[in-house]
């Protein structure tokens, strides 16, 4: 287990980063934790036991907690980095099975999935979020998952040397697979258990699941521009046609025209048109960016 690194990104997290840190020497003394901004003693704690400790020096977001962790492993030469939440949901003894199939070489991406066994204890608001979010991600995918948002995985030295991230926010859980999909690593998943005694998040969790929600849909619309928009944009073109059709038919047979029916047509057109002007365009982007890729 020496091989394996173990990031924490971390938010005021005092309370549980002791407990977390401990438990995890038994499997490995190579623990980054990424304190984001922390008002209270989440990164004294995790320095005194030990831990790798990345300091930002305000809140910037999960996403580069994250971003941060996957730097700093790169930069050890980590041969597998698994991260963990630091809200202690997860059971850090599930590391063994989630880092199985890397090291049997069967993906190079591995997922905790909260939901491929019998889900007992996790909130019913929080299911719903998660399988809509994880519905819209497998658009992007060549495969389906059913835990996109699961924040406890195992990432291969591979994966950790081609990704690039941007994403600050919790966004970046799609950004990570629609970018590994496009390199053809192996996602894989195995199921964990999750505790939610108490309250393990400290955003509301209508904002916060709208906000990742958009973010998946950002990056979906980006990979896939001609599903996303150009597909709309026809829909949209031929249900402008059929009001179009309707305004002639009117004027023909009153000699005037329809204010609404007309308004109702040259609207749909004209969002028609912008909606697939913007297809061809991100899909030339994403082309030749994609090209550019391929050729490193």
């Amino acid at each position: 287990m020496n091989k394996i690194t173990v990031g924490i990104p971390a938010f005021n997290e005092e309370k549980n980063i002791a407990a977390i840190i401990i438990g995890l020497k038994k499997i490995t003394d190579k623990i980054i934790v990424c304190n984001d901004g922390s008002t209270d003693s989440t990164g004294e704690i995790a320095k005194e036991l030990g831990a790798i400790v990345i300091n930002h020096e305000k809140n910037l977001g999960y996403g580069a907690g994250i971003k941060s962790i996957f730097l700093k492993a790169k930069e050890m030469k980590s041969e597998m980095l698994v991260t963990v939440d630091a809200d202690g949901q997860h059971d850090v003894r599930d590391i063994t099975k989630i880092v199985t199939p890397i090291q049997e070489d069967k993906a190079e991406i591995v997922i905790g999935s909260r939901f491929l066994e019998k889900v007992e204890n996790i909130p019913e608001y929080r299911k719903f979020g998660i399988k809509l979010i994880t519905k819209v991600t497998n658009l992007s995918l060549s495969q389906s998952l059913t835990d996109s948002q699961s924040g406890f995985r195992a990432y291969s030295k591979k994966v950790l040397e081609k990704l690039v991230l941007s994403d600050k926010g919790m966004g970046i859980s799609t950004e990570i697979l629609i970018k590994a999909n496009n390199f053809n690593f192996r996602i894989g998943e195995v199921p964990i258990k999750v505790s939610y005694e108490g309250e393990t998040s400290t955003e509301n969790p209508v904002s916060h699941g709208t906000s990742v929600l958009f973010s998946t849909i950002k990056y979906t619309s980006i990979e896939h521009p001609i599903k996303f928009y150009g597909i709309p944009a026809v829909i949209l073109l031929l249900s402008g046609s059929v009001f179009t059709y309707f305004a002639i038919q009117y004027y023909v047979e009153f000699g005037k025209l329809n204010t609404n029916v007309t308004l109702i047509g040259a609207g749909l057109f004209f969002i028609g048109i912008v909606l697939l002007i913007a297809a061809i365009l991100l899909y030339s982007l994403v082309s030749v960016v994609r090209e550019g890729r391929d050729n490193k």
